[in-house]
């Protein structure tokens, strides 16, 4: 398997270009002084399929279809990176099979079809890896995994390039982490770039696996994850485990309420639309983490896919709220 390493990251820049969008850096002086540090916000919810994922899945297939005949790709994925597969396979003239275990989002479903992807509906995870074998052996396809390939880690690091460049002197950044795709590029590009930089992952407290991860040396299974953070209970990868244990600063945890309210803060203060995934990087600067006072602290926006099921939420329990599709 193919090292990945920042000359990676500085071939997906520049395979990226013209092609993902530079997302915007806000700052709001709301949340400067809530959480008493110097805040910026990289918003890859204004990405193309509205969340980081396209970084990866573009720059995966650009690789691929340099280096091997096949017009073919596949992948499990009822979230974002099965959109952003769709799209660079749609934009790149190849042909994107998704596999999407139940239960998804239908908002999700219709994008990736939308997108020119032809989906498979599955029961259950076991099923979606099962139809994913017979993909490979019916059409010869050629798997692009959401976050344990080096092409998809590569491409997730350009958001560390394009945020140093736009963002002087950051201190720290706080990023979400699932399976650890983006947090190991933000780490790669993080390390070449800006070395005293401190990373710092954010992690729903119901799905703690990744710290016991990196704690343990060990890929912890996370069997039964309990987190709204659709995006984020997938566990860590043999590729993203040894990167984010050489470079991740420390972890947060994050509970349930705490990324209602950064849902709720990020929708009525900084009139953005942010994922539950998203708001777990952004729930320890909302609490005053003492690490982070007086900082200069970049949060990565990871995506802004939700599904709209009623009013905004209010913590009293009297209106609904809204679920990230995956």
């Amino acid at each position: 398997m193919i090292d990945v390493t920042f000359a990676l990251v500085e071939e997906a820049v520049r395979i990226l270009q013209g092609v993902a969008h530079c997302t915007p850096v806000l700052t709001s002086s709301q949340i400067d002084t809530r959480s008493g540090a110097r805040v910026f916000l990289k918003c890859e919810n204004f990405q193309r399929v509205g969340a980081f994922k396209f970084r990866g899945a573009y720059h995966a297939i650009a690789r691929l279809m340099s280096s091997q005949p096949s017009r073919v790709f596949a992948t499990v994925s009822s979230g974002n990176h099965g959109q952003g597969l769709a799209l660079a396979c749609r934009l790149q003239g190849a042909t994107a099979h998704i596999v999407m275990p139940k239960p998804f989002s239908a908002v999700k479903h219709r994008a990736v079809l939308g997108y020119g992807a032809q989906v498979h509906v599955a029961e259950d995870r076991s099923c979606a890896d099962a139809t994913l074998r017979e993909l490979v052996s019916d059409y010869r396809a050629v798997v692009v995994h959401p976050f344990n390939d080096p092409f998809v880690i590569a491409g997730q690091g350009t958001v560390m390039v394009e945020f140093v460049d736009q963002v002087a002197d950051l201190d720290i950044v706080l990023a979400p982490v699932g399976g650890g795709g983006l947090l190991s590029g933000l780490c790669l590009a993080a390390q070449a770039l800006r070395p005293h930089m401190a990373i710092f992952a954010c992690e729903p407290a119901g799905a703690l696996d990744a710290m016991d991860s990196v704690k343990q040396n060990r890929i912890v299974p996370m069997p039964n994850p309990n987190t709204i953070a659709d995006g984020l209970r997938t566990s860590l990868g043999e590729l993203t485990l040894p990167i984010l244990r050489r470079h991740v600063t420390g972890f947060f945890a994050v509970g349930e309420e705490e990324i209602v309210q950064a849902m709720q803060f990020a929708y009525e203060r900084l009139k953005l639309v942010i994922e539950p995934s998203s708001a777990v990087a952004l729930a320890p600067l909302l609490r005053q983490e003492p690490q982070l006072f007086g900082k200069r602290v970049g949060v990565v926006l990871t995506g802004g896919n939700v599904e709209w099921l009623g009013p905004w939420p209010y913590l009293d329990g009297t209106e609904t709220m809204q679920r990230e599709g995956t």
